[in-house]
């Protein structure tokens, strides 16, 4: 169980989520600013670029094919509800560890990061570029997942896909019991210990 966080403490988690919204518009207006119209600018040769794009979809271009008005709808409607959902655990969830917080934190600044371009723009802008370059790994995830390139992504797709990580790491590490200590590591050399 977890030991609760006080209201106070967990100012400093909506924070946090504001460095994201801040971090994520700057990045995506210096983009808009330098890189629009420009062909992709290697960073690490093989591997990763700048390379901007605007995504008319969700999270990685999903939905992008839908049709509007149900795709503007779709993500506008939902995003606002994880934000509102988001906020009220943040803000009142019990039992919460500072991992799970901190996935939230994440999150939500992440939803309301492309939320806002969604809104101002219609769409959202992407530019960080990941790739693997001709290689044998690169021959091997065509061969399995058809692509060795992932979709552009931005600031905020990366604080939401960190956030989910987080939160899944929270979820599936063991709980202790309330008020137990923790387990005592033998040293080499100690009798075992007998069963009571």
């Amino acid at each position: 169980m977890s030991e609760a966080i006080p209201f106070a403490a967990r100012r400093a988690y909506f924070s946090l989520s504001l460095l994201v919204v801040l971090a994520d518009q700057a990045t995506k207006v210096l983009v808009h600013e330098f890189l629009r119209g420009r062909s992709a600018v290697e960073v690490i040769p093989g591997f990763f670029n700048l390379a901007y794009s605007r995504n008319r979809g969700g999270l990685f271009g999903y939905f992008s094919e839908l049709q509007d008005p149900w795709r503007a709808l779709l993500l506008t409607l939902l995003p606002l509800l994880a934000i509102v959902l988001v906020t009220l655990f943040i803000a009142r969830g019990r039992e919460m560890d500072r991992p799970s917080l901190l996935g939230l934190a994440l999150i939500l600044g992440g939803a309301v990061g492309n939320l806002i371009d969604r809104l101002l723009r219609g769409e959202v802008v992407d530019f960080l570029d990941v790739y693997v370059g001709p290689s044998r790994l690169a021959e091997w995830l065509v061969a399995r997942i058809g692509t060795a390139h992932w979709p552009t992504f931005n600031v905020a797709d990366s604080a939401i896909v960190g956030g989910a990580f987080l939160l899944a790491f929270s979820i599936a590490r063991p709980a202790s019991a309330p008020g137990s200590p923790p387990a005592e590591i033998p040293r080499a050399g100690d009798p075992p210990s007998e069963p009571r």
